[in-house]
């Protein structure tokens, strides 16, 4: 009986085929593997922006926009409401301290001011004749005073007299007892009398001081309302120009509102937006610069700001020296704002290759330039034209700064004049 012989699944020539091609496999993978990062890619010379890295004074700063005004605003707001009667001047006039700028009429004041006039009248007039009413009470406490004393005069006359008499016998016991009572009696009206007079003028100074500072406090009062009328014409506080003025004829002003403002036109200062991300290393006394018709002018922070509005914070900065002849209210400046003191460090000029690397790598070139390779680097702290370079480079080295974008993963560039 023959036995069926079952057929093998793989021969040898099967298992030399799929191990070839496993073998092939894994060396397409190795090979990409090898290579991935580390292909090549030609580029143009003048295509790409060369840069070499070397020492020098290093400052880091950023780059920041201000704009000019007045070194002092003087804000005019009604002090009183009212309705606008009369403008004098025209926004953009250069006014004097003192002159006036525009009138406000306000019947409920003026008519205040004509009730307490009034008042301060009638108190006056009571004044008076409390006056001449003490001065009439007085003048009678002092003819009663004279009486008195005449009355004491001439008891005394007659006790003295009566005594003498009788010690001639020539009057009795009885009238010389009748004259000494009547002596000692007109003493005491004496002293009473001068207590009452003592009272009567301590009683007369009294009221007439309460009198005279009541007369005060409703003097005081009225010159208030008068100098509260007199704000009604609103006059320019300083020396300046006068800008912003918002205010029309027949237009009502409510107390405290906003009526325009003067420029002293003495100096300029710099007001600057900076963005909160640098708000605690901004302080009083750092200093920025700016180019102003080819030359170059300092400035100092003198105020800070530091409530953050959409995002962003500010600064008043004053020029140190001279202020630029030609500079005008209202310009724009471009100032780089140091933030640090001047260092020795090594540095690579600002590029477009900084958005792809993130500063961690750089294309260095090689000694004859025809290549570049990928480096490591470390940046650290930047300014407006230079990165600080504080690992992977040597003074002289090469490095394309301009941008990557193209470039992807390539590992090195093959650079072609």
């Amino acid at each position: 009986m023959d036995i069926p012989i079952e057929k093998k699944r793989f021969d040898t020539r099967k298992i030399v085929m799929i191990a070839a091609a496993a073998l092939l496999l894994c060396l397409i993978v190795y090979v990409l593997i090898a290579t991935s990062g580390g292909s090549k890619l030609n580029v143009q010379k003048e295509r790409i922006t060369i840069s070499s890295a070397a020492r020098g004074a290093f400052q880091e700063n950023i780059p920041v926009n201000g704009v000019v005004l007045p070194i002092t605003t003087i804000y005019l707001d009604a002090l009183e409401g009212g309705r606008v009667e009369e403008k004098y001047v025209e926004d953009g006039a250069l006014m004097k301290q003192g002159e006036p700028v525009l009138r406000l009429s306000n019947t409920d004041l003026e008519l205040s001011l004509v009730n307490q006039e009034t008042q301060v009248y009638n108190l006056l007039t009571q004044m008076q004749i409390s006056q001449n009413a003490a001065r009439q009470n007085t003048i009678n406490k002092l003819n009663q005073y004279t009486d008195v004393e005449n009355s004491l005069i001439e008891a005394k006359r007659i006790y003295e007299l009566n005594q003498r008499l009788y010690s001639k016998d020539a009057i009795g016991r009885q009238d010389l007892i009748q004259s000494e009572n009547q002596y000692n009696y007109q003493k005491e009206r004496m002293v009473l009398a001068k207590q009452i007079l003592q009272q009567d003028t301590l009683s007369t100074q009294q009221e007439q001081e309460q009198i005279r500072n009541s007369y005060a406090r409703t003097q005081n009062a009225l010159e208030l309302m008068r100098r509260k009328v007199s704000d009604l014409v609103v006059r320019a506080p300083i020396d300046g120009q006068l800008t912003s003025l918002d205010a029309e004829i027949g237009e009502s002003k409510n107390k405290g509102e906003r009526l325009g403002q003067i420029d002293v036109l003495s100096g300029f200062k710099v007001r600057a937006d900076i963005d909160e991300h640098y708000i605690s290393r901004i302080y009083t006394g750092q200093r920025g610069s700016f180019p102003f018709n080819g030359q170059r002018y300092d400035l100092e922070i003198k105020k800070v700001y530091t409530q953050v509005t959409n995002g962003r914070f500010q600064v008043d900065m004053e020029f140190v020296a001279e202020t630029p002849e030609g500079i005008r209210r209202g310009q724009t400046l471009q100032i780089r704002l140091a933030l640090s003191e001047e260092k020795e460090a090594l540095m690579i000029p600002k590029g477009g290759f900084f958005q792809q690397t993130g500063g961690n790598w750089i294309f260095k070139l090689s000694e004859d330039g025809s290549r570049a390779y990928r480096t490591d680097i470390s940046l650290g702290s930047q300014n407006t034209e230079y990165y600080e370079v504080l690992s992977g480079l040597q003074p002289g080295d090469r490095v394309v700064t301009s941008s990557y974008d193209n470039y992807g993963d390539i590992g090195e560039l093959i650079i072609k004049d």
